[in-house]
């Protein structure tokens, strides 16, 4: 019995030296972690366009759809960004545009859409993707603000200012004007 005992008392004294080894391992890992902190913020658009835009994410986050000349009503959860800003972030865009949001597609007799005139009128989205650069933004950053300009262009920030304050820095966008050729920004 006691030889039993012993067995049992070394085979426990190992068993904790395993559980002191792991959490020290667990713990020094911990104090290798090198990711920045995310936050998530929401996601929010704004057309400068005559198209509509159908879709769009951020990163993979979903954005609404902005109606010509719309945007900024409706924000969605949730895009994620660093806490500390850095000089290479980058956002990228993607996006399906209706370049004719206003043509009339049939109806059948229950009110919904033709499948037919509605492929016909599906055919000429377009989709797009950009990586845009993130501008500097601080320890206050509302939404990202996602901005689609005339030429397939897109623009992003983080400001906390709405449109009529007058520290918006983005009011430049909301004078940009669609032209017969594309220049950029």
């Amino acid at each position: 019995m006691s030889r039993s005992l012993k067995v049992i008392e070394n085979s426990l004294g190992v068993l904790r030296s395993i559980r002191f080894l792991l959490c020290v391992s667990l713990v020094s890992l911990y104090g290798c972690h090198t990711a920045p902190e995310m936050v998530s913020t929401p996601v929010t658009g704004f057309n400068h366009t005559s198209a509509a835009i159908n879709r769009f994410s951020v990163n993979g986050a979903g954005g609404h759809p902005v109606s010509a000349f719309q945007g900024g009503a409706t924000q969605v959860c949730c895009g994620l960004l660093p806490a500390q800003w850095n000089p290479d972030l980058r956002a990228t865009i993607e996006w399906e545009k209706d370049p004719n949001p206003r043509d009339m597609i049939k109806r059948d007799k229950y009110g919904q859409f033709d499948k037919e005139d509605y492929k016909r009128h599906a055919a000429r989205y377009s989709r797009h993707e950009a990586t845009v650069e993130i501008p500097k933004y601080g320890s206050d950053f509302c939404a990202i603000q996602v901005h689609f300009l005339p030429c397939d262009q897109v623009k992003v920030s983080t400001t906390c200012y709405t449109r009529s304050h007058q520290n918006y820095p983005d009011l430049g966008y909301f004078e940009v004007r669609e032209t017969a050729s594309c220049e950029p920004l």
